[in-house]
């Protein structure tokens, strides 16, 4: 009988707190590290869990972060968390952050703002300079009570 839990932990690859690599660490799964790192880790469009045993001396590349071990470097993620027992020395470029009651960090954060969708400008402009695409009705209406719009 399989239980949800075991069907999470088919989809992440662990690494066990006896491992240590010294390099650039990259990979297209999710990552549970519980090891030593020194160098890069490059997880981008997946994320990276720092176990309590984990100790990281790298830079951080993810589409999201959780640390319950220790991180000496930078981190660039979409979101970081910092649990209750984390140990984090550097600087986090992220959209999101939650850091907990008790954990230590130092350094900077920067919060970037998600990306809002712009309005779809350009085709109200090439409409309204003659270049043959169809506005919305709406938007035509406008246009025409103007008198900008060539056909």
């Amino acid at each position: 009988m399989n239980k949800p839990m075991d069907a999470f932990r088919a989809d992440v690859a662990h690494i066990g707190k006896s491992v240590l690599i010294r390099g650039e660490l990259s990979g297209s799964e999710d990552l549970y590290f519980d090891g030593e790192v020194e160098g890069s880790i490059d997880l981008r469009g997946h994320a990276l869990t720092v176990g309590p045993n984990g100790r990281i001396r790298a830079h951080i590349q993810a589409r999201e972060v959780v640390v319950h071990g220790r991180v000496d470097g930078n981190i660039s993620t979409d979101r970081a968390e910092l649990k209750k027992s984390a140990v984090m020395v550097g600087d986090i470029l992220t959209k999101r952050i939650v850091i907990e009651d008790g954990a230590f960090f130092k350094g900077s954060v920067e919060v970037q703002r998600e990306a809002k969708p712009e309005p779809k400008r350009e085709v109200a402009m090439a409409a309204m300079a003659g270049v043959g695409v169809t506005p919305a009705p709406a938007m035509a209406a406008a246009a025409a009570s103007v008198g900008e719009i060539k056909r």
